[in-house]
């Protein structure tokens, strides 16, 4: 079956705006509602709506990655967040926020929780591609 033209010049738009969208709700949700585990989500649909369209082997180019590969990245670096909380004499997953900018008397801050939520977002990424390629190629 060949996908429709409407819908191959549809998605080129909608995926890119649905991937920034996913970014937004990843950076948000250490403050807000959101997070990685929704922002993940998100790009999940993203990507499934891509592969309705232009196929598996399209996406698979596209992103350039084993998307088990992300779940082990995701699983170190949310493993690693948790850790700096315990080198800095604290409980496991404490949170530990570091300055590095300050604009306008504004100052931007990173956290581990930030880290955390990358590795989150990493993980249900990688395992909805995983699901989604299982399910597309067989």
């Amino acid at each position: 079956m060949i996908p429709s033209l409407i819908l191959r010049t549809a998605t080129r738009l909608l995926v890119s705006m649905i991937l920034v969208f996913s970014v937004y709700l990843l950076l948000r949700g250490h403050n807000a509602p959101g997070g990685g585990f929704a922002g993940a989500l998100v790009a999940g649909t993203g990507f499934a709506l891509y592969i309705m369209a232009e196929g598996s082997a399209s996406v698979r180019r596209a992103i350039r990655i084993d998307p088990r590969g992300l779940i082990v990245f995701g699983m170190g670096l949310a493993l690693v967040s948790g850790l700096a909380g315990m080198l800095a004499g604290k409980p496991f997953l404490t949170g530990l926020w570091w300055t590095i900018a300050e604009i306008n008397s504004k100052e931007i801050v990173v956290g581990t929780p930030l880290f955390f939520d990358i590795g989150v977002f990493a993980i249900v990424l990688g395992t909805i591609l995983t699901l989604i390629f299982a399910l597309e190629e067989n």
